[in-house]
């Protein structure tokens, strides 16, 4: 797959579809549904085999920064369904990929998934023993679901990406990466200096396949600081 971006956006024109009914179904659902069969992600997503359009999130990351390289041993927290532990495997080409999640997770070629919670205290001792010694790159793709609340829904990811940024600590080689989705309005101050102390160089970033009404965004630390 391309790393010049070609790989990463989908692929010819797709026909626009209507719902053929809307029995049974509130607006919001309506608009939800008919969302997601007019989404081109969607449409590539299942046609590479892909188990979610987040799958793009990542390759266009990667696109951009360059962080999934060969051999790498790579930990995706909150892996389900599983489009980033698949692109991992790709990416890395015969490295060690291991996905983590509560929700059981069905089997990915190439990689190892695992269904725990990496609160647990063990966890950072497991998946360095599967991955064969420290991480290289640690990421995160989690969101509570939405609240509705526009400030509650930020505290809420704010929460996951700070745990997920312990978690990397933990496990990290020197000069690893970390990635992980928090909301637009900027991280929080808090965590925003945590990853500047323990990382070389911080960037936010918004992939094509991030719908333009959605306030999310990524953060992607490289250069871990042991």
């Amino acid at each position: 797959m391309s790393r010049k971006g070609k790989g990463s956006l989908p692929s010819g024109r797709h026909a626009s579809v209507r719902l053929k009914t809307a029995r049974g179904r509130t607006v919001s659902s309506q608009r939800w549904l008919q969302r997601q069969l007019n989404d081109p992600y969607v449409a590539e997503a299942k046609k590479r085999g892909y188990r979610s359009r987040a799958a793009f999130k990542l390759l266009q990351l990667d696109d951009q920064l360059r962080f999934l390289k060969p051999g790498a041993r790579v930990v995706d927290l909150g892996a389900a369904p599983g489009g980033w532990t698949q692109v991992s495997v790709e990416r890395t080409k015969g490295g060690v990929v291991v996905g983590i999640d509560l929700t059981p997770v069905e089997p990915i070629a190439g990689a190892t998934v695992l269904a725990k919670d990496f609160y647990d205290e063990d966890a950072p001792e497991v998946l360095k023993d599967l991955l064969g010694g420290p991480a290289d790159v640690v990421m995160s793709d989690m969101a509570a679901p939405a609240t509705g609340d526009p400030q509650v829904d930020h505290l809420r990811i704010m929460a996951l990406a700070e745990a997920a940024h312990d978690f990397a600590r933990q496990i990290l080689k020197p000069g690893g990466a970390f990635v992980a989705k928090v909301l637009q309005g900027g991280t929080e101050r808090t965590l925003l200096d945590q990853l500047k102390r323990d990382f070389a160089k911080v960037r936010h970033v918004k992939p094509a396949a991030s719908r333009a009404d959605s306030a999310e965004m990524y953060v992607v630390a490289t250069g871990f600081r042991a």
